[in-house]
């Protein structure tokens, strides 16, 4: 593996922890709001990642059969969670039912807090790991000179 891989590889981690991190943050964002414009209250949402094949990699690679365990990760999608919303008596609220109770969204703020710092600390070590390729890289480029 070439140091260019690594470098595609943890990009690829990067940008999905990225993505991680934003819904994350939207999830905290709408943790009241009772409307949204598909009518009731948000619904909490994940992201699935998936391994792929890293494409691109080189001819020695395909000899070598390495480029088959070479993979990269990606986001397949982000789905809603189906857990029930909180409901809380609040007849005063204007998006109380007739019986005065209030729909909440189904965010729980705990959880999405360790899902953020755990997107973050992810994205730190591909960080990492990124500087490590680049500084592997210049290395090699100064014993050419």
């Amino acid at each position: 593996m070439d140091v260019l891989t690594a470098m595609q590889i943890s990009s690829s981690a990067l940008k999905a922890e990225r993505t991680r991190l934003n819904i994350s943050a939207m999830n905290l964002a709408n943790a009241n709001t009772t409307r949204t414009m598909e009518g009731g209250p948000y619904r909490a949402k994940s992201v699935v990642f998936a391994a792929r094949p890293l494409e691109g990699v080189n001819f020695q690679d395909a000899l070598n059969a390495t480029s088959e365990r070479l993979r990269k990760v990606e986001v397949v999608k982000v789905v809603e969670d189906k857990a029930p919303f909180r409901e809380v008596y609040d007849p005063t609220h204007p998006d109380a039912d007739e019986e005065g109770i209030v729909r909440f969204p189904n965010v729980n703020v705990a959880e999405q807090m360790v899902d953020m710092m755990s997107a973050r600390r992810s994205y730190e070590a591909n960080v990492t790991a990124l500087e490590s390729a680049k500084n592997m890289a210049l290395k090699a480029l100064d014993i050419g000179r």
